[in-house]
């Protein structure tokens, strides 16, 4: 973070843009997050199962106003946004947290006010302590739902920005995932935050309600007053105290610079993806469920390259059944037939759990029983899915995807459950694509030392880069303190790409590759002259690397990654791409400069 002497004009203060987008206007201090003052009491073993009673009242409430700011997230925001809060929920049926409380009431003869603030107190400590960063990041999510339950249970109101005039930009030390859900869009121009991380909950609602967000600002709360006029660039991650007429007038040119490049892309929608020497890439997209085919096809994308099945069962907060799988892969597949539909099946476990399938706490749970190791374990729930997919494959356009492969053994086991999924379909007379096609992510480096092998089983790899690139440098993109060196272009990452390429190439299968990286207009030469067949990105960055493929010779992006290949750090590699991406697409460093 940067800045000048407070008190001055167009100070400027650096964190993390997390959700794009350039705003002016006058701050909203919140002092957020205050925890209801409370009185302690002792009290009689007579009066324990009152308290305990009161508790579960106020549990009862508390499930019930995180379903309904769930409800209307899901009106305004996709499915899985929504299902961020399921973190919240599965906080207030913990066994380990209730104890907790309960105990606290049961054995210390004390009330449950103070029963409720020592439980979340100790359960949050604990997650702070483990040398987990996915662990501490959920700390949030206890302190919220602890706060939640002591308003409820002293009556106190919780704090609102719903009586705000219009055009305010939220200044807070954090704002808790409930809190950033509940935030009036039509009123709130974007917020700013004192911590933060691009992958934490707050950010990923930022991104959902289209508001432009800076966090990792460190002491911005305490800066600023209500009233203060501020600017916010989501893109940069810049913060901007008392800017001056300059300044707005130069954000404000940027920004309708932005909106006019984004209006000529979306021209693009027809327009295949295809270098100006004619060499061809699919570009298809990243989806979540049916809502998502309207900007599937609207951006000009072919087909899906990665349907996230899991956020279909996150939405509902439980597994669906394999006629309401069906149902939806059916109508997703027969919309966009014949482009391809590729499904990738339950990455649960990491992040992602909900009450059918919940674990119990892992101490690093990315490394933990997630994904494909979760599907084998639950192989009745498992074939279910399997069933579901391959109904929806009488389309001819479906293919599967086991997500987080790591030997042969586990590709092996699902198509054995594939093959028993098969033979009851055939005993039940139910007719399926036989020949459906069937990949793997390779998003661990065990996938990618072994993909010669692994390719021998398969039709196609996809390559996960968030996933491959973390396990790979062995650094947390959602920790801010190691965030640097999170490199997508870092050495070994790419040799680990090229390798995948020409294990799949030499085994005549073909390689996409999702993930940020693929979105990344940047990166599109340097994934093209590695031999990436296919890329996978979000709907609204289709028709960015779209336009970044056709200012290229494809030539140009074969030097470009032998070159890469030679560099001895991610920043030579960057330099080469950023000269590539100025020299054929300099509208795309309009954008993103």
């Amino acid at each position: 973070m940067s800045s000048d002497v407070p008190g001055t004009m167009g100070v400027i203060f650096r964190g993390i843009g997390v959700s794009p987008g350039v705003a002016a206007g006058p701050v909203a201090l919140l002092q957020n997050s205050d925890t209801p003052r409370i009185s302690e009491r002792t009290i009689n073993e007579a009066a324990v199962a009152g308290e305990i009673a009161r508790f579960e009242e106020a549990l009862i409430e508390t499930r019930r106003q995180i379903r309904q700011i769930q409800e209307a997230l899901s009106g305004q925001t996709r499915a899985q946004d929504a299902s961020i809060l399921d973190a919240h929920l599965m906080v207030l049926d913990d066994r380990t947290f209730l104890e907790e409380v309960i105990g606290g009431v049961r054995d210390k003869l004390r009330n449950i006010e103070l029963a409720v603030q020592e439980g979340t107190s100790r359960y949050a400590g604990v997650l702070e302590a483990v040398e987990d960063d996915y662990l501490r990041e959920r700390v949030s999510d206890v302190r919220d739902v602890g706060r939640r339950l002591l308003r409820n249970l002293t009556g106190t109101p919780a704090d609102t920005v719903s009586e705000l005039a219009a055009g305010h930009l939220i200044v807070a030390h954090d704002l808790a995932p409930s809190e950033t859900a509940s935030l009036p869009k039509d009123r709130i121009l974007g917020f700013a935050t004192d911590i933060g991380s691009p992958t934490s909950h707050t950010a990923v609602m930022a991104r959902a309600l289209e508001l432009p967000a800076v966090v990792g600002l460190h002491d911005i709360s305490c800066r600023v007053k209500t009233g203060d006029q501020v600017l916010i660039d989501g893109n940069k991650g810049v913060f901007i105290l008392n800017p001056t007429d300059e300044q707005l007038k130069t954000y404000g040119k940027q920004e309708e610079t932005r909106r006019s490049i984004e209006a000529g892309l979306d021209k693009l929608q027809h327009k295949p993806a295809v270098t100006k020497d004619g060499h061809a890439i699919m570009l298809s997209a990243n989806a979540e469920g049916p809502e998502d085919i309207d900007a599937v096809l609207h951006h000009g994308a072919c087909g899906i390259g990665l349907l996230r099945s899991e956020f279909i069962h996150l939405a509902r907060s439980r597994l669906l059944s394999e006629e309401e799988q069906d149902s939806i892969y059916d109508r997703i597949a027969a919309r966009l037939a014949p482009s391809p539909v590729i499904i990738r099946t339950l990455d649960l476990g990491g992040d992602k759990f909900f009450a059918d399938v919940r674990g119990s706490l892992e101490a690093n749970p990315f490394l933990g029983l997630r994904s494909i190791r979760l599907s084998l374990q639950h192989p009745d729930y498992f074939k279910q899915q399997l069933r579901a997919i391959l109904r929806a494959s009488v389309h001819g356009n479906v293919k599967i995807m086991y997500p987080m492969i790591s030997s042969k053994g586990e590709i092996l086991e699902a198509n054995r459950l594939l093959e028993e999924a098969k033979c009851e379909l055939d005993a039940a007379g139910t007719p399926f694509n036989r020949n459906i096609e069937v990949g793997i992510m390779i998003e661990v480096p065990a996938a990618a030392l072994s993909a010669d092998s692994l390719a021998r089983h398969v039709d196609f790899f996809s390559i996960g880069t968030n996933d491959l690139i973390q396990y790979t440098i062995a650094v947390d993109r959602g920790n801010e303190r190691v965030a640097y060196l999170y490199e997508p272009t870092h050495p070994s990452v790419l040799r680990m790409i090229q390798m995948t390429v020409a294990a799949a190439h030499a085994n005549g299968i073909w390689v996409g590759l999702c993930g940020e990286m693929a979105a990344d207009p940047l990166m599109t030469g340097l994934l093209l002259g590695l031999g990436i067949d296919e890329l996978s990105v979000t709907p609204r960055a289709v028709p960015l690397v779209k336009d970044a493929v056709r200012g290229l010779n494809f030539y140009q992006a074969v030097r470009l990654a032998e070159s890469a290949l030679q560099c001895e750090t991610a920043d030579e590699v960057l330099e080469k791409c950023r000269r590539l991406t100025r020299e054929t697409a300099p509208e795309i460093m309009a954008l993103i400069e």
